[in-house]
């Protein structure tokens, strides 16, 4: 069996679908899929083969996102503050320092100016929250109903001021595998927030800037003894696992006990069918570090309000490579694999 499912994952990435669908844009197998397919095969080039978070080059690290989040205002955030939050989060996550972001906002035709001065005002404290300046950008106003409110584009540049080559690519057996607090959260409060189910919780979004706590963890755990820090967005802490253990060609084994998620979290994602696994964060990491580094990194992330929930979820192994196992709550192990799609769309 295990021979069947690397076999498939080795043949090239090939879209199926005539057309694209919500699952294409979810951080799942369709997600992998489309970007290396379509996008990888007519950009490739060095710098993005690796497909992390940024390009890292000439000393300066780049990255670029976009945000689509429905509802615009959700509990602990809205989609100015994702905004910011997220493109720090990604050049945080290439061992770069941040300094400038721009913004670019597709506005619809109709949106009240209040909701825009509310979003506005969110990144502007986002942006000093996290010590960046948004130095340039771009407005689009589009036809009623044809932007569902406000999208908003962002890039970042930051510069490595460290020493440091972080990489999916770069874990090995017997590192540990860091969580830096609770999951979950973001995606079960958006699609509460949304009101299309009948559920109350009193739940917030997790999205904050997590520049500050990587800096806490490189300096703890010294030159090379990080691997890889990834946040873990859509698709959720599962996904992540599984970009690293394929990238690097080893097994990833949680363990279930060890991975914190709240009660709220846990009780919706059970009401719903959900794993809490696949489910997105704004404001956590997955940090693979040396092993024998592991007690300087949770001292490192529980010193920081933002990682005093971090916990070791499990280890790296050399077999079966390129899989995610979980040791279950039951005593059994089971595949942790990539998702299709997500149940879960537009929750960034």
């Amino acid at each position: 069996m295990l021979e069947r499912i690397e076999r498939v994952r080795r043949r090239p990435a090939r879209v199926r679908e005539d057309r694209v669908t919500l699952a294409h844009g979810a951080g799942g197998k369709a997600t992998h899929t489309l970007v290396e397919a379509v996008f990888l095969e007519e950009f490739r080039n060095p710098l993005l083969e690796p497909l992390e978070d940024g390009a890292v080059f000439d000393g300066l690290a780049l990255t670029t996102d976009a945000f689509v989040v429905t509802p615009l205002f959700f509990p602990g955030g809205d989609i100015g503050d994702l905004a910011v939050n997220g493109t720090v989060n990604d050049l945080a996550m290439c061992g770069a320092r941040p300094r400038y972001l721009s913004a670019a906002f597709v506005v619809e035709e109709g949106f009240p100016v209040s909701d825009l001065r509310r979003v506005t005002a969110s990144m502007a404290a986002a942006a000093r929250a996290a010590g960046v300046w948004i130095v340039t950008g771009d407005t689009k106003v589009v036809q009623r109903g044809k932007a569902d409110g406000c999208y908003i584009t962002t890039a970042g540049v930051g510069t490595m001021d460290r020493p440091v080559r972080l990489s999916a690519a770069a874990a090995r057996p017997g590192d540990a595998v860091i969580v830096s607090g609770p999951i979950g959260e973001h995606g079960v409060t958006v699609m509460i927030a949304r009101g299309e189910l009948d559920l109350q919780a009193d739940l917030a979004s997790d999205t904050a800037p997590l520049n500050g706590l990587t800096e806490r963890l490189l300096a703890a755990c010294g030159d090379g003894r990080v691997r890889c820090l990834r946040d873990a967005t859509r698709g959720g802490v599962a996904t992540v696992v599984n970009e690293i253990a394929g990238a690097s060609g080893v097994a990833v084994v949680l363990d279930e006990d060890a991975i914190p998620v709240r009660p709220a979290v846990r009780g919706a994602c059970e009401l719903l069918g959900l794993d809490p696994l696949y489910v997105a964060c704004e404001g956590r990491m997955v940090a693979v570090v040396d092993g024998e580094a592991a007690d300087a990194a949770l001292a490192a992330l529980r010193s920081d309000p933002l990682g005093s929930g971090a916990a070791v979820i499990g280890r790296i192994a050399d077999d079966p490579p390129g899989l995610v196992l979980l040791r279950t709550s039951f005593g059994g192990t089971r595949i942790v694999d990539l998702l299709v799609g997500d149940p879960l769309p537009r929750i960034c």
